[in-house]
């Protein structure tokens, strides 16, 4: 097993309290009623001012073929739930190196669309008032998969789940997060740049053709992926600070492949330089090592 590769028991322990403890809170977010239902109006009604309502065509469409509506129906309640731990364990087995980046940008997104769903509960296009023209697409299919009319919950399990958590739409964000870890760490060939492109593209049309999510829903699940890789690094920081001071931090935290040290050149008084390399030497240019002066982060460029 490679060194830089976490412990696999260890990462399962994370993700599986991590991802609980984001369940639950979920569900205790739930906010009065009413209020999601008007957050959803105005969502709606904003949309409309922007010339931006693409949920009502696309939510017709899927109502009125079932060769949409079902595929997108079985979409919607499953590969949200499959495709990213299966993408999350790809990167431990095949890109450890990457792997806690990655791993760390999935969780602190996470944890920040909890926050949109606690500050902003919203009520899907779906279980509006039939007057503004929604259809439930997995209600009007239930009978073909094992999910009920609560959401894609399985049947009889409707109250373990917050149906007014709309905004922001993490299952926009999650399928962002599988397309940029395809196309940034998978192969380059046409069949993989098409999936890491079309699967966070029809994520997006299969939320809003089964009236789970707005527009702006989406817009906003991308919003959260964004702030969370800016915070990625920091947490992946301050996580390691943290363990040093517990004494369980190793020597190599996994983020000296996406940031690195380096000794800025220039001597100071007074103080004499440490040659490392010999210039000449199989082609190798000298290097020289100056104590005392300030380090400073050079990002590296992605992995061919």
């Amino acid at each position: 097993m490679p060194r830089d590769r976490p412990r696999w028991w260890s990462e399962l322990l994370l993700i599986v309290v991590v991802y609980g403890a984001y369940s639950f809170a979920r569900i205790l977010a739930r906010g009065d009623v009413s209020t999601a239902a008007e957050n959803g109006l105005a969502i709606l009604r904003l949309e409309r001012s922007l010339w931006l309502n693409a949920e009502h065509p696309l939510n017709e469409l899927f109502t009125q073929q079932a060769w949409l509506g079902v595929p997108s129906s079985f979409a919607y309640a499953s590969l949200h739930y499959l495709v990213t731990p299966a993408i999350l364990f790809w990167l431990f087995r095949r890109r450890p190196l990457h792997y806690r980046l990655m791993r760390t940008w999935l969780l602190v997104s996470t944890m920040l669309g909890l926050v949109g769903f606690t500050l902003l509960p919203t009520t899907p296009p779906r279980l509006l008032d039939p007057q503004y023209g929604f259809v439930d697409t997995l209600a009007q299919y239930s009978n073909w998969g094992w999910w009920s009319d609560d959401a894609s919950a399985p049947s009889g399990m409707g109250d373990f789940t917050n149906q007014h958590a709309a905004m922001p739409s993490l299952h926009v964000g999650w399928s962002l997060w599988c397309g940029v870890a395809l196309w940034h760490y998978g192969s380059r060939t046409p069949l993989m740049r098409c999936l890491a492109l079309g699967y966070p593209l029809s994520t997006a049309l299969v939320v809003m053709g089964t009236a789970n999510h707005y527009f702006l829903d989406a817009l906003a699940g991308v919003t959260v992926m964004a702030i969370g890789l800016l915070l990625a690094r920091p947490a992946l920081r301050l996580s390691h600070r943290v363990q040093s001071r517990l004494g369980l931090a190793k020597p190599v935290p996994g983020t000296e492949h996406d940031s690195l040290p380096v000794v800025i050149a220039g001597p100071r008084r007074g103080t004499p330089t440490e040659r490392v390399g010999v210039a000449g030497q199989n082609g190798t240019p000298s290097k020289e090592k100056q104590p005392g002066r300030r380090e400073e982060r050079e990002e590296l460029a992605p992995p061919p």
